[in-house]
């Protein structure tokens, strides 16, 4: 599984030049050169692609209510974005020269008089300023003040079946101000949405996974039921725990100690300290030291019922248990975000760096790049820029519905998985054998086809994909340096000839029938709430598991924070760091055979058997080399031990 973000977006688009007289005193700029400036600074990106002339419902009402972010620029993007670029880079002689978030913020954040010249502006437009972070400034006012600040008509535009406000221009800001801002948001009333004065609900109902099961990969042969590719196939794993992961993974001695790993999702389950403890005694992981887990939480939460609040315990749940069962002596803090819209996840993002509360941070959630509008683009690349000048790094999983084919018609990548500032995660499935011995892995992509009623076949085997790894090439974000020479040109430049950013760069486990085992407090049918334990799968593992693993190669790094790791990522394409993962391994398909109740909780409404074919990604596919469902493969034996030759002393 992996949660979808809402998108609250802001669409702006330009032109109009306000009354750019009082706005130019409102500067500060002498009247007489007002009128001969009414040029006005463009805000790519704040009209939606959806605000069609053809969709165009007409005016908004005048006295209607906006609420906008105002993002600031900062004194110095473009020097922000280079220094980004050489502090990651192991060849630059600025690599690892990381500054603390006071001087990140110093150097390259809003100047006070880049601040207050842009809260003069709105002002002078008749807009309320309602609060001022070192990111931004938030205003509300009425539509006449909106489109008097922003140069540009709202109206209300049909998307589907309902209607919404936006620009009918892209928004823009006075020449004057050029630079100083980077975007605005909220100028569209469309959700923006990640897909998780509100009270927090109850857990949802419980999920169990039926028998029989393999312990470990191929343990249980499927005897009695209809072969597969050629032979009888395994039952599916009843779920790996940690001890699998980090043997599979090349984890050795280390764990991660005086690592520091944060996880944003939205929301916070109620139970996350009590399900993490037990799920740690249970299956051999080390006991929570005090205070290793901690939680930032905002003051309070909207949207519950909209984001399907209590959907994100799980994906919280999943994302603690299974970096503290790679990572054990890692500390882990969780910051939840106020509901599942780009505003509130960008402020977690945000606090994280502000405050600098980690060096390593794991994210399973996101949304299709078709819905990112640039401006919400530019302010997430923004907080990722921040954190590479601090030796922060952002792991992304990369989405669970392989090309977006079957989820939504086009093919195409998740978002903020396509940023080149982060390190997006695919996926795969894992076969861990007997002693905790790696077996193999292939893509994650699987075909599901049901047993016959007389027992003896497959129905329509293969059968349709259901659910796979995230991948491909963007359609708007630029090929970065890093991928040049390891990502083939075919797939760089699959929507454009100067080539584009391929997702993913590294992967892990994710595929659910051969997934982990997770421990959460779950609502019962009799509405009692109980601890128990299910198999889980999706990037959502994957981005947790590749977040632990860098944990231990900070520790074996000597503690020194790698920060974004992709340029070192892909340096070490085509060592021993990594394991190729193809989808036929050894030549050879594979699938695995999995029974499940029919109500997700017990026998008493019938079970369901399958045939799960592993390495069936939509259009993707896993081949020898870089490919766009694994990246460059994932962490073998001497991955962990590479961070321990490139160790800097600064």
């Amino acid at each position: 599984m992996r949660a979808n973000r809402a998108k609250t977006r802001a669409g702006v688009s330009m032109a109009a030049t306000l009354p750019m007289i009082a706005g130019a005193l409102a500067l500060g700029i002498p009247a007489a050169h007002a009128a001969d400036n009414p040029s006005r600074d463009t805000l790519a990106g704040t009209k939606p692609a959806w605000a069609t002339a053809k969709a165009d419902k007409g005016a908004t009402s005048n006295g209607a209510q906006v609420s906008a972010r105002v993002y600031l620029a900062g004194r110095d993007a473009a020097g922000l974005a280079a220094y980004a670029k050489a502090v990651s880079d192991p060849s630059s002689p600025q690599y690892g020269k990381y500054l603390s978030a006071k001087e990140a913020q110093a150097r390259f954040g809003a100047t006070t008089a880049q601040v207050s010249a842009v809260k003069s502006w709105l002002e002078s437009a008749g807009l309320k300023v309602t609060g001022v972070t070192q990111h931004y400034v938030t205003v509300s006012g009425d539509v006449a003040a909106a489109e008097k600040a922003f140069g540009t008509q709202l109206h209300n535009f049909a998307k589907g079946s309902k209607t919404y406000r936006a620009p009918q221009q892209t928004a823009s800001v006075p020449e004057a101000l050029k630079g100083a801002v980077l975007t605005v948001t909220g100028l569209d009333s469309a959700p923006h949405k990640a897909s998780h004065d509100d009270t927090l609900p109850g857990p949802d109902s419980v999920f169990k996974n039926s028998g029989p099961f393999s312990s470990y990969y191929g343990s249980n042969t499927a005897s009695s039921l209809p072969s597969a590719y050629g032979s009888k196939i395994p039952y599916a794993v009843k779920g790996y725990t940690g001890k699998q992961l980090r043997s599979a993974y090349g984890a050795g001695k280390y764990t991660g100690k005086g690592v520091r790993v944060a996880i944003t999702d939205a929301y916070a389950s109620p139970t996350i300290a009590y399900d993490a403890a037990t799920y740690a005694g249970n299956h051999g992981d080390a006991k929570y030291s005090t205070s290793q887990l901690k939680q930032v939480l905002p003051a309070d939460y909207t949207k519950t019922e909209e984001c399907g609040a209590a959907g994100w315990y799980g994906e919280e749940t999943l994302d603690v248990e299974a970096v503290h069962a790679v990572a054990p002596a890692a500390n882990i803090t969780y910051v939840g975000a106020a509901s599942c819209y780009d505003d509130d996840l960008l402020d977690s993002l945000s606090k994280i760096v502000d405050n600098h509360l980690a060096d390593i941070v794991s994210n399973s959630w996101g949304d299709i790049e078709q819905n990112e509008t640039t401006d919400v683009a530019a302010a997430y690349d923004q907080v990722f820029q921040f954190g590479a000048v601090e030796g922060i790094g952002f792991y992304f999983s990369s989405g669970d519905n392989g090309d977006e084919v079957a989820n939504t018609g086009t093919k195409q990548v998740d978002t903020p998985a396509n940023s080149a500032w982060v390190t997006a995660v695919g996926g795969t499935s894992l076969a861990v054998g007997k002693g905790d011995k790696y077996e193999f892995e292939t893509g994650w992509g699987t075909e599901k086809a049901t047993l016959s009623a007389d027992g003896k076949s497959w129905t329509d085997f293969p059968g349709a994909f259901t659910s796979g790894a995230g991948g491909g090439t963007s359609k708007t974000v630029a090929e970065p340096a890093y991928q040049k020479g390891v990502v083939p040109k075919s797939l760089a430049t699959a929507n454009n000839a100067s080539g584009n950013r391929v997702v993913p760069d590294i992967s892990a486990i994710a595929d659910p029938n051969t997934g982990f085992k997770v421990g959460q407090t779950q609502t019962f049918p009799d509405g009692s709430e109980q601890y128990s334990e299910y198999r889980i799968g999706g990037t959502s593992l994957a981005a947790p598991v590749i977040a632990a693993v860098q944990a231990l190669a900070q520790e074996a790094h000597g503690g020194k924070a790698i920060g974004f790791a992709n340029p070192s990522i892909y340096a070490k394409y085509g060592t021993k760091a990594y394991h190729d993962v193809t989808d036929t391994p050894g030549g050879k398909e594979y699938a695995v055979a999995r029974v499940d109740f029919l109500n997700g909780f017990d026998a008493s409404d019938g079970l369901a058997t399958s045939v799960r074919s592993l390495g069936k990604d939509s259009s993707l596919k896993a081949v020898k080399g870089y490919d766009d469902v694994t990246g460059v493969g994932t962490p073998a034996d001497g991955y962990v031990e590479s961070y321990k030759s490139t160790r800097h002393h600064h």
